[in-house]
């Protein structure tokens, strides 16, 4: 059966209203934090697992809103294709997820209550803050969805402010390293959220969105994003080979380089949202690989160093 007929019950319809290709946007971060954190001494492990379950939380529960949301302006209908759909077609109501993402966001909000207890109280602001652009992305009077602005801000707050925050919740300190460290994470980000904006362009576009993706037309967004994942890849040329904080185990990422020559030549080749529904699946795996191996390579590096 087709992925946008297929169905779901029990278990897998709320494994898949959580979207999980979308999770590696989460803890990603909080991996390549710690990782830098570790330069600069011990890292705390109660504090890393408290804040990995607590950004998976956060992403869960936006991706509910947007299910929500998706629904309630009729975005979402038994023709759509991705892996949402839990409302039109595993049979959930649409309160009934609506209430698990506040639910989601409550237990994150106590969990952030541990950490700033941990470290500091600015962080529940900063984490204040995070909560409501994931309900703001798609919630509210003008959702951020359907401004150009949806991969920058998913990037910033998902990839820089995550890092920093993680950072610091280690170290007591912010720093140039974990931002400048942020700069590929964020924009690997970014492109899962420009990949599903590829693939659902035409509907976004009858529905009134104005995404960068519908701004600028598929070619062009395409080429953007080919030149971001370049950029990604240059910055931690940059760094492997720059003092004090250089090291020859960042290169371990080159290891993912094939996944957005994969991603970008499968958004040329296809063109209906399920024809492009491979490459989004891809730009997800090499923000989960490059992030791994990120993350692994700093924290050999940050090892050795001590």
């Amino acid at each position: 059966m087709s992925e946008h007929l297929a169905t779901h019950t029990g278990f897998k319809k709320y494994y898949h209203l959580m979207r999980p290709h979308t999770l590696t946007a989460a803890f990603v971060p909080v991996l390549v934090g710690t990782a830098a954190a570790r330069y600069f001494g011990p890292v705390r492990f109660d504090l890393l697992i408290v804040m990995l379950i607590a950004c998976l939380l956060i992403q869960a529960a936006t991706n509910m809103f947007n299910e929500y949301f998706d629904y309630k302006r009729g975005l979402d209908d038994h023709t759509s294709v991705g892996i949402g759909g839990a409302i039109v077609r595993n049979g959930m109501s649409p309160q009934s997820v609506y209430n698990l993402a506040v639910a989601f966001y409550i237990v994150a909000a106590i969990l952030g209550l541990y950490i700033c207890a941990s470290s500091s109280w600015w962080i529940l602001l900063v984490g204040m803050v995070c909560m409501a652009v994931g309900y703001l992305y798609t919630g509210g009077p003008f959702p951020i969805s359907w401004t150009p602005f949806g991969e920058l801000f998913a990037g910033f707050f998902m990839g820089f402010v995550i890092i920093m925050i993680t950072f610091y919740i280690h170290t007591g300190h912010t720093h140039w390293y974990p931002a400048l460290m942020s700069i590929p994470v964020s924009i690997n980000i970014g492109m899962i959220n420009m990949a599903n904006n590829i693939r659902d362009r035409v509907k976004d576009k009858a529905s009134g969105r104005k995404t960068f993706v519908i701004l600028v037309g598929k070619r062009i967004a395409i080429i953007t994003m080919a030149i971001l994942y370049f950029i990604s890849f240059a910055v931690i040329l940059y760094i492997t080979f720059a003092k004090p904080y250089g090291s020859l185990f960042l290169l371990l990422v080159l290891l993912s380089a094939n996944l957005p020559v994969k991603a970008v030549n499968r958004f040329f080749k296809g063109d209906k949202p399920l024809e492009l529904m491979p490459a989004m699946k891809v730009t997800g795996q090499f923000n989960t690989l490059f992030g791994f191996l990120l993350a692994i390579g700093l924290y050999i590096s940050a090892v050795l160093a001590i």
